[in-house]
C-alpha cells in the first residue's frame, strides 16, 4: 500500500516543536538531508505555511521554497528583496489551505469569472488555470497527492473569482484527511517548547 510511505517518511524524521505567536512551528529534518517547516494555528490545527530547504551543490543549506502560505513573508529583512520587486499589479500565485480542502489564491486578476476556465490533466499529474482572452495562464500541481500517489480528481476542484482574485479548491481526498488526521495526533506527542530551547524527538 502506498499511502503509510509518506507517513512512514514523516515518522522517521527527526522533528522539533515550537509554539510562538499562536502558531505551533514544527521542523522535520528528513534522512536525506532535506528539511521541511510547517506551522499550524494552535486553536483550529489549520496548516497555515509548510517551506522546503535542501542542500545545495556545495553542501550548504539552500533556500527555502514555499509550498503552502504567503510567499512575499520569506522576504522580509531580506537585503536583497529590496532591489528585486516584483509589480504590485501582476498576479500573486499562492497555496492557503483549509481543514478539508488545498485552496489557491492568485490575487490581480481582474477578469470576470467567465473568463477562467481550471482544468485537470491527469496524465500531467498537474491543474491548468487558462483565460479565453489569453493574458493569464497557470500550470501547477499538487504535491499532497504526489507524496500520498493518489490520482487527481476532476470532481475534486472548483473555482470562484471575487475582489480580482481566483480562488481555486481542490476537496482533499479522503486518504489525506484520515493521513493528516493521524499525523497531528503524533505532532501533538512532541514535547513543544515556548519560545525557548526545542526538543527533538
Amino acid at each position: 500500500m502506498a499511502v503509510p510511505s509518506w507517513l512512514e517518511r514523516l515518522r522517521a524524521s527527526s522533528k522539533t516543536a515550537l509554539v510562538q505567536d499562536g502558531k505551533r512551528k514544527i521542523h522535520y529534518l528528513f534522512q536525506d538531508g532535506k528539511e521541511m517547516a510547517e506551522e499550524y494555528d494552535v486553536k483550529t490545527g489549520q496548516l497555515v505555511s509548510r517551506r522546503w530547504r535542501e542542500k545545495n551543490t556545495l553542501g550548504g543549506s539552500g533556500k527555502w521554497q514555499v509550498e503552502v502560505g504567503d510567499p512575499t513573508s520569506l522576504f522580509l529583512g531580506d537585503p536583497e528583496s529590496e532591489f528585486i520587486k516584483e509589480s504590485s499589479s501582476n498576479p500573486i500565485f499562492m497555496r492557503k489551505d483549509t481543514l478539508s480542502s488545498f485552496q489557491w489564491r492568485i490575487r490581480n486578476l481582474p477578469y470576470p469569472k467567465e473568463v477562467y476556465s481550471v482544468s485537470v490533466e491527469k496524465e500531467q499529474r498537474c491543474c491548468i488555470i487558462r483565460t479565453t482572452n489569453k493574458k493569464y495562464y497557470k500550470k501547477f500541481s499538487i504535491p499532497d497527492l504526489d507524496r500520498y500517489q493518489l490520482p487527481l480528481d476532476a470532481d475534486a476542484l472548483s473555482f470562484t473569482h471575487a475582489n480580482n482574485t481566483l480562488i481555486i479548491t481542490y476537496q482533499k481526498p479522503k486518504e489525506i484527511l484520515a493521513a493528516e488526521e493521524q499525523l497531528q495526533k503524533e505532532l501533538k506527542k512532541i514535547k513543544a517548547a515556548n519560545d525557548g530551547d526545542c526538543k527533538t524527538q
